[in-house]
């Protein structure tokens, strides 16, 4: 939006840096949606009537880009050559507002003038769905939707100027003709849904029914609509879907849900073109999807740290950002419970909301999704929001989606038994993204046979091969049934090659997050550990790797320690002097609590906890207690103190009593943690009182050891 509308109609986001994220991309509203913002009451005319013909202009720069609209193209150019000749009107009245203002009409002409303001707002938007990347299907399909759109605009632009006859406005006889002759042509105008973009309509359904009686489509129709809609190639393919899958979650959240299925169709017709028709994988935006880059570029990502994303109210990162009034983003759980409380006002500016209701924050939240994946930060989601992104994911929302994703495994897994080696690699990326978000997809590929075949890719040569083949083991290991055909063609064997060995670093990575998720049945836990090469490289992982790849090793061993045999292996892989080095070194918060979460489970046997006090942990964890700002780091550090104060006895014991700031940490986690750190606080304290009150009434101190070398060392 123009600079002058902003001035006057935008609240101020919580920060500069947001604030750039919002210019940077002005459309970023659900299409259709109109996120209108009325001008104040209080504007003057003046700054009202600059703030109209900038968005006259605005909208007249869209006619030689209608061309490119995928649909409704004659119905959009003729809603701006509406608009254009108003221009020269709207300047007169501005020239002559001061007398204007003085006038008795001056209340009905800003009234006016203020409807005509929100109906140049939608109709920008409107043009700006109508040529925006990556919505080039839906909108075709939505054309009766966006015909009467443009027909409801354009008798609300007449409207507006009958108020302005009637309100007596001077402006020059020849400019009050062309105003007079753009009224008659637009009362006159007929918006109907084009011919042409009705038969691509027509082909699409006809496609959807085919899906649904499982007969494969004629891939010339698909073609044909690809064209129509001027998606070229496979990264605009993508776009599309992406898209499509971003309003399908927006719309299943809605209570009646009644485009879910349709838009479950549309993204199985998309996935399906991308795979069958395009013929290869735009290699630059492939590769930045290959790594889970989003269009957030780099440069606009280094401008934040993780406190920007943390909620005003809670200090926490934000897992569903939403956006009130004052435009200011909160968490959605804690802005809610700030409401109910009865405080109707911002939390962060104190100012009095005439409205409690707040719009989702999609763009903060991708752009926290984005933060979090470059630096191996874990998302978190509240309960609800992930049982309902589990929900629409386990089963499709059409029939058309369900036979067309089908037909798509069976088609990737044919690739992958007889293709030629890019043929190979190239089902193997379509299975790793199909795979990604969809536990259905999952099913589908699967019961095709996709695992096996995967599996035989991961020791080849290419390094592209082996990296998309992993990580698409990486995502069908998140399904039950996937981890037993895994295991069951020796997957956890050719998973810990390319962990020890893969190509690339990537390839490792998700390896290791493939064990993972294998770890998470018992048995398979038990044969992971098993495998001679499989802790050690993890943990060599965790030395080397990226901040990515240390966190990703983190987890893995985490997993593995809920087997009692893993523990010794675990202790042997000298794991624990790595762990105290991150703790003492590192200030990425999310490596610092991965670590923590290791050494608690470790210290909760002797043989753990004399490791553990031998590599200097002590000293080092209770520090971190006291300075530390991660609830669930404190939480694990608590854990940690008590094993060691339970299986190091008297000595570890004493050594906490002499830290002046333990017993301070120790009593906030009463308040502020969860119950079950509350009751490891709890016992904690009483620990350390009984050593206290024992060592007063014997009248003498009681032994305190100088440094942990007193324990006895395993290494």
């Amino acid at each position: 939006m123009d600079e002058s509308v902003i001035a006057f109609c935008s609240s101020k986001p919580n920060s500069p840096k947001l604030s750039m994220i919002r210019n940077q991309n002005e459309s970023n509203h659900r299409l259709l949606a109109f996120p209108t913002i009325r001008p104040c009451v209080d504007v003057s005319l003046t700054t009202l009537l600059s703030s109209l013909i900038a968005l006259s202009r605005r909208i007249s720069t869209f006619t030689s880009k209608s061309k490119s609209f995928p649909c409704n193209k004659r119905n959009a150019i003729k809603c701006i050559r509406f608009v254009e000749p108003l221009g020269l009107f709207l300047q007169e009245i501005r020239d002559c507002c001061t007398k204007t203002c003085n006038s008795s009409s001056s209340c009905s002409l800003r009234l006016a003038l203020s409807e005509l303001h929100v109906t140049f707002q939608k109709l920008l938007f409107l043009l700006e769905d109508s040529d925006r990347q990556g919505a080039r299907l839906w909108m075709l399909m939505e054309s009766d939707r966006v015909v009467a759109i443009f027909r409801d605009l354009t008798q609300s632009i007449v409207t507006a100027f009958d108020v302005f006859e009637s309100d007596g406005v001077e402006v020059s006889e020849e400019t009050m003709e062309q105003v007079e002759l753009v009224k008659k042509q637009a009362r006159k105008a007929r918006f109907e849904v084009e011919g042409d973009d009705e038969r691509v309509m027509m082909c699409v359904v006809s496609v959807l029914e085919q899906f649904e009686k499982r007969v494969a489509p004629n891939e010339g129709d698909l073609k044909w609509v690809l064209d129509y809609i001027g998606v070229k190639g496979w990264s605009e393919c993508t776009k599309e879907v992406e898209f499509l899958e971003g309003e399908f979650g927006l719309e299943w959240l809605n209570e009646e849900r009644g485009k879910v299925g349709f838009l479950s169709s549309l993204i199985g017709f998309m996935s399906y073109c991308r795979c069958v028709v395009c013929e290869f994988v735009d290699a630059e935006k492939g590769d930045k999807r290959s790594s889970g880059s989003s269009c957030i570029s780099g440069e606009i990502l280094s401008c934040f740290k993780l406190d920007d994303f943390r909620c005003p109210i809670s200090l926490e990162l934000m897992t569903d950002p939403v956006t009130i009034e004052t435009g200011h983003t909160y968490d959605r759980v804690s802005i809610l419970k700030w409401f109910r409380s009865g405080k109707l006002i911002c939390p962060k500016t104190g100012k009095r909301l005439s409205s409690i209701e707040w719009v989702p924050n999609s763009a903060i939240r991708r752009l926290i999704h984005q933060y979090c994946f470059e630096n191996g930060i874990p998302v978190a989601a509240d309960p609800g929001h992930r049982n309902r992104d589990i929900a629409m994911t386990v089963q499709p929302g059409s029939l058309a989606a369900e036979e067309a994703m089908k037909m798509l495994a069976s088609f990737l897994t044919g690739k992958l038994e007889n293709g030629a080696m890019g043929e190979k690699n190239r089902a193997a990326y379509e299975i790793r993204l199909l795979s990604k978000t969809s536990i259905f997809n999952r099913s589908c590929l699967v019961e095709a046979g996709s695992i096996p075949l995967l599996l035989k890719l991961v020791s080849w040569w290419d390094s592209s091969t082996q990296e998309n083949a992993v990580a698409a083991l990486q995502n069908l290991a998140k399904f039950p049934k996937g981890r037993a055909v895994m295991v069951e063609n020796w997957g956890i064997q050719l998973i810990v090659g390319v962990l020890n060995g893969g190509l690339k670093i990537e390839a490792r990575q998700h390896a290791a997050a493939t064990l993972f998720y294998l770890a998470s049945n018992e048995e398979y836990g038990e044969m992971i550990g098993e495998e001679p090469e499989a802790i050690p490289s993890l943990i060599k992982l965790i030395k080397d790797g990226s901040d990515r790849g240390k966190k990703i090793g983190l987890v893995a061993i985490s997993s593995l320690l809920s087997q009692p045999e893993n523990h010794r292996r675990v202790l042997t892989a000298r794991v624990v002097p790595l762990l105290v080095d991150i703790l003492k070194t590192c200030e990425k918060e999310d490596l610092v609590t991965g670590s923590l979460v290791i050494l608690a489970a470790l210290a909760e046997k002797s043989d753990g906890t004399i490791v553990i006090l031998n590599c200097g942990a002590l000293d080092v964890a209770v520090k971190i207690l006291s300075s530390s700002t991660s609830r669930v780091g404190k939480e694990h550090i608590v854990s940690l103190l008590l094993s060691l104060s339970i299986n190091g006895g008297v000595d570890v014991v004493a050594r906490l009593v002499k830290s002046p700031s333990l017993m301070g940490s120790l009593y906030s986690q009463l308040s502020e943690g969860t119950s079950q750190v509350s009751k490891k606080a709890s016992a904690l304290i009483r620990i350390l009182h009984d050593f206290y009150e024992r060592r007063s009434s014997s009248g003498h101190k009681t032994s305190v050891l100088p440094q942990e070398q007193q324990f006895i060392h395993v290494w």
